[in-house]
């Protein structure tokens, strides 16, 4: 997590094509700082306390809408985003994700892009997930074998 003073959430915004509200900028400071790795909807309200669901998610979907944020569909049911690190938002490949099928905890492998495919001709590709399922680390000791 960042320290919160040495980011311009207002300029991300601004950067991305953004209007600057008070909710989008709170939201934004908890992606930021508050949050590591994947996240919900409800991890965001979780840290803002009293904010409204409405209001956050149409931030994040607004937020995902211009590419700060990717969706991830981890498989659980919950739509669950991650933070954008690319410099070229447009043009970011992405990176590798894994989840646990037991209690749905995702975490961003930033570190390992999505590996490269070849696609059939004639396909135009706007966008690739990629996500290993498995056990965490805590649900093995639990669950596991």
């Amino acid at each position: 997590m960042q320290q919160q003073e040495n980011i311009d959430f207002e300029h991300i915004l601004e950067e991305a094509g953004i209007r600057v509200t008070a909710v989008r900028l709170l939201v934004l400071k908890a992606i930021y700082t508050q949050i590591k790795g994947a996240f919900s909807l409800h991890d965001v309200v979780d840290v803002l306390h009293n904010a409204d669901n409405s209001s956050v998610f149409r931030a994040l979907t607004l937020f995902a809408e211009k590419s700060l944020l990717h969706p991830i569909d981890d498989g659980s049911g919950m739509q669950k985003y991650c933070l954008c690190r690319c410099a070229d938002h447009e043009h970011c490949i992405g990176h590798v994700h894994i989840t646990c099928v037991m209690c749905h905890h995702t975490i961003c492998m930033e570190e390992v892009p999505i590996p490269s495919v070849p696609i059939p001709e004639g396909y135009e590709i706007h966008e690739s997930e990629y996500v290993i399922k498995g056990l965490c680390p805590k649900c093995s000791k639990k669950y596991g074998k």
